[in-house]
């Protein structure tokens, strides 16, 4: 019998996690995964500690295995790299796992904002506007930040985040998400008005000296392309077939979705809300596939389904498959590291500032 070429896959996606399995018997203690939410389930499964990018930024600074294997994106990596230790190794199993948000705001693009902001302004920015950088951006950007007195976000601190920020400036550049930064502005009652949106492609963004000079927040013209798919509409036919329906969505979404949910948070707050809902319950999330389902199938007793008809997935983490976890793995049992994640050590000295400042802003 010929095999066809999605058996021919399954067949060495099942041998390869026989081969991640006995990898990871050998290797021990030396090595650690760290697994994103949005993994799929053939990798995640192997993950020693499993969560969003907030909560594996925790995990990361605390591990003590030679080996980091990070089964998530470049620039998680990134700041596990930044994080750790100068004798850890980090390694991402495919290094094409990218995230299109990220790549929306390059470091070049950035100085030229904030050289723009200063002529604006009429004096040094970092008088004025402190930069904060979503997690879902590059570790230069992160050190950008870092260098200026600002911090990252996450999605599970955002609103930390920005209140430390507006305690010592009067504005605050927010980017590369500006679904974020416009949810959380406008959930801690910052005006639509005093929230603009800077567009790298124009000059000055896009926007009048007055429109900046009014401003509170300057938003980066960015967005995830997963959380982009979901529409007021499909929140709309959810609560017309299911009136009882909850709807939870990641502050991600567009405003638009956000506004009509009954609950907004990050992967983690999904995961926690979902968990302590009562049985019989009926939820439509608006988040990455993979999470939803891995949510569904454990708790049988709850009707959750995905908030979108059609299925919406992190494709740059689903480059990450079970052949390329063990290929990295079988390397470091022959003593050889492939697929390692450098941060230079400027870059990484001023990214560690940001990080940390992050990492002690309450949630």
């Amino acid at each position: 019998m010929t095999l066809t070429q999605d058996e021919t896959l399954l067949e060495r996606e099942q041998d390869a996690i026989e081969r991640i399995t006995r990898a990871r018997a050998i290797l021990g203690d030396d090595v650690v995964i760290l697994g994103h939410h949005y993994q799929r389930d053939e990798v995640v499964q192997f993950a020693d500690f499993q969560g969003d990018s907030y909560q594996l930024c925790k995990e990361g600074s605390k591990v003590t295995a030679k080996y980091i294997v990070f089964t998530g994106v470049h620039f998680m990596a990134e700041s596990a790299v930044v994080l750790g230790r100068p004798d850890q190794v980090v390694i991402l199993p495919n290094l094409n796992a990218g995230c299109s948000m990220a790549d929306m705001a390059n470091l070049e693009q950035v100085l030229t904002a904030w050289d723009e902001l200063e002529q604006v302004l009429g004096a040094d920015p970092v008088n004025r506007i402190m930069p904060i950088t979503y997690m879902n951006s590059a570790a230069n950007l992160k050190a950008f930040v870092g260098a200026r007195g600002g911090t990252v976000c996450t999605s599970s601190n955002a609103h930390g985040a920005l209140d430390w920020a507006f305690n010592q400036r009067e504005k605050v550049f927010f980017f590369p998400d500006q679904h974020l930064g416009r949810n959380t502005g406008k959930a801690m009652g910052i005006p639509l008005d005093q929230m603009v949106l800077w567009n790298p492609f124009k000059p000055f963004g896009g926007l009048t000296d007055a429109q900046i000079l009014n401003a509170r927040i300057i938003l980066w013209a960015g967005h995830c392309s997963v959380h982009q798919q979901f529409r007021p509409d499909h929140i709309d036919l959810w609560r017309k077939h299911h009136p009882d329906i909850n709807i939870i969505v990641h502050p991600e979404c567009a405003m638009e979705v956000v506004d009509k949910a009954d609950y907004v948070g990050s992967t983690a707050r999904i995961v926690d809300v979902i968990s302590a809902a009562p049985a019989g319950s009926k939820w439509a999330v608006g988040t990455e596939v993979h999470l939803v389902n891995r949510i569904k199938n454990q708790f049988p007793d709850k009707f959750i389904q995905l908030l979108s008809p059609f299925s919406c997935l992190c494709s740059t983490m689903y480059r990450i498959s079970p052949l390329d976890l063990a290929n990295v793995l079988e390397n470091l049992v022959e003593g050889r590291v492939i697929n390692q994640i450098t941060v230079p050590a400027d870059v990484a000295a001023n990214a560690r500032l940001a990080l940390d400042r992050m990492l002690a802003i309450p949630k």
